[in-house]
């Protein structure tokens, strides 16, 4: 019994630093750009290849790891993914950054499946439903903790450190495995689909780099149709050669069973929705309501509570109430929290509070389930293959997720940013300064909108001392004229009179610059706050059409239910 907990334990770290991984990186982008001096667009490699090669390898490295032994292809694992770690954490440049990243991906593709394939096989079929949920439950909660991990290491101790705390988990995974599990298992004879292997990782590095890179590249670019050919011919081809193949790397029978097909729909749509929250909503944070990378996470600390506690109890309870209930029920939730995000006033703590509570709330309901009907009545390789796919699918939902929603964002802030200038130039255009004042003034705000720092410090006095002697010359000058032979106490009188003049005209201009450009950041961030709530409206309907996932699933029946989970 204690080398069972044991396992279960280390199979619960591994599962939880590999989907740790795909989201904690997302906060510290900014600290990690500093740091390595590049640019956005080169550090974003870093931050795909992961979830790229992750996606791609899961499948084929699982097969490989029933040829040379589970248990010890999962140590292999163990040992790259801290390398990889090692690696990013202490990488000098970009080209570092990314290698390590691409190791940490090779590691994750084997520690993720397995852990899943070990954890469950370890315990008895009594005991299965109670470790599938604590299996499910640390994924949904990986997921969520990502940015809320990333921005309190980054803000306390280094962005190098988001690596570096794999290092001891791994370390302690590995003393686990190796003192619980015996490394002399039977291995798989059967030789691997070769042509499957490839066709998958085709497939998927396709559809994987297509929705990563779209955007970027323009979605009617020439490189994006291509990989959508290659994605829509690989999927056709691996289908047809795993449904002849004697050794199918993914068996099709797989799909025949409904509650496996249903989980398999709620995995990708659910972490769609949660990850268009979780990476989403920090960004708006820190860069339009400029908090720091730690508040920003813990804003949205809720949403891992929440998972935490309804993930195993909607696990323990489908055989009360069945799949299709629950089911139903989570996303309905993660319906009303994506409405609440759309009406709620951003700035109040409270609205977003309950809106982060109840989406929590819905996809810990659908998390816990779907981990355990994914896995379903099976065992062996049927198993090992069921977990291989619902962990590619998980990750499919999370690129699936930054793709549409970063691509609809940058398309919200692009006009954005075009309403903003458009408020701006009008507004300065009607205060009565100089024309001078207006064009370094309209040039300041367009910069400052086109980086999204509508929020930056602007100085309070928009005049230099040179400006005003110049002012006062002028003012003086045309006194003096109007005055036949004047003397010199009247010039100095007049000196007096025009330099207060002048100076109270100079504290209204700035009064009336100041106040414009309060004017110019308070619309400006409505119109940036607007182009984040707009995401949640749009994808709303999505939401409520994800409910009819749950009508995959057979309707209930409580001792059939019961049979597959015990």
């Amino acid at each position: 019994m204690k080398k069972t907990v044991s396992v279960v334990i280390a199979t619960c770290i591994g599962i939880f630093l590999c989907m740790l991984d795909t989201t904690i990186m997302n906060i510290a982008l900014p600290a990690i750009q500093i740091g390595l001096n590049v640019n956005l667009s080169d550090l974003s490699w870093a931050l795909n290849i992961y979830t790229i090669l992750f996606a791609t390898l899961t499948i084929p490295l699982s097969k490989l790891a029933e040829r040379v032994g589970i248990n010890r292809f999962y140590l292999i694992g163990l040992v790259t993914f801290a390398l990889g770690s090692l690696v990013s954490a202490f990488a000098t440049n970009i080209v570092l950054l990314d290698v390590g990243r691409a190791i940490q991906s090779v590691g994750a593709a084997t520690v993720f499946p397995l852990s899943m394939t070990i954890g469950i096989s370890t315990v008895d079929t009594s005991n299965r439903p109670k470790v599938i949920a604590a299996l499910g439950v640390t994924q949904g909660l990986a997921a969520a903790l990502g940015p809320v991990i990333g921005g309190i290491v980054t803000q306390f101790l280094s962005w190098r450190w988001i690596f570096l705390i794999n290092i001891p988990l791994m370390i302690l995974v590995l003393l686990l495995v190796t003192f619980n599990l015996s490394m002399n298992q039977e291995r798989n004879a059967k030789p691997i689909d070769l042509q499957g292997c490839i066709l998958s990782m085709i497939t998927l590095f396709s559809l994987t780099l297509l929705l990563v890179k779209g955007r970027e590249w323009g979605w009617t670019s020439f490189s994006v149709i291509c990989l959508a050919i290659s994605f829509l011919a690989g999927c056709i081809a691996f289908v047809f050669t795993e449904h002849f193949s004697k050794n199918p790397m993914v068996p099709l029978d797989l799909f025949k069973n409904r509650q496996f097909v249903g989980a398999s729909v709620a995995i990708v749509l659910s972490n769609l929705f949660l990850v268009g929250v979780t990476v989403i909503l920090p960004t708006y944070f820190t860069n339009i309501q400029q908090k720091t990378e730690l508040t920003a996470a813990l804003i949205i600390t809720p949403i891992t509570v929440m998972i935490f506690i309804f993930s195993p109890v909607a696990a323990l309870i489908i055989d009360k109430v069945g799949a299709r209930i629950v089911v139903l029920l989570g996303f309905v939730l993660m319906a009303v929290g994506y409405a609440m995000f759309f009406t709620v006033n951003l700035y109040n703590s409270l609205e977003i509070f309950v809106a982060c509570t109840i989406l929590g709330t819905g996809y810990g309901i659908i998390a816990g389930p779907i981990t355990v009907l994914a896995a379903a009545d099976f065992t062996g390789e049927k198993l090992n293959s069921s977990q291989s796919v619902a962990g590619v699918l998980r990750q499919v939902g999370v690129v699936l997720a930054v793709a549409i929603f970063v691509t609809n964002l940058y398309a919200g802030l692009a006009s954005a940013k075009v309403s903003s200038v458009q408020f701006a130039s009008g507004r300065i255009q009607r205060l009565t300064i100089p024309q001078k004042q207006k064009s370094t003034m309209l040039k300041t705000t367009k910069d400052a909108i086109s980086t999204g720092k509508t929020h930056q410090r602007f100085p309070v006095d928009h005049f230099s001392k040179i400006e005003r002697r110049a002012m006062i010359h002028t003012n003086y000058v045309a006194a003096v004229s109007r005055i036949i032979s004047p003397s010199n106490s009247e010039k100095v009188q007049i000196m007096r009179q025009v330099k207060k003049k002048v100076d109270l005209a100079l504290i209204k201009q700035n009064h009336n610059i100041n106040a414009a450009i309060g004017d110019i950041q308070t619309k400006s961030e409505s119109y940036f706050t607007n182009a984040f709530k707009l995401l949640y409206r749009n994808t709303l309907p999505f939401v409520f059409f994800a409910i009819l996932a749950s009508f995959i699933f057979p309707a209930f029946k409580r001792e059939k239910v019961r049979n597959v989970c015990h």
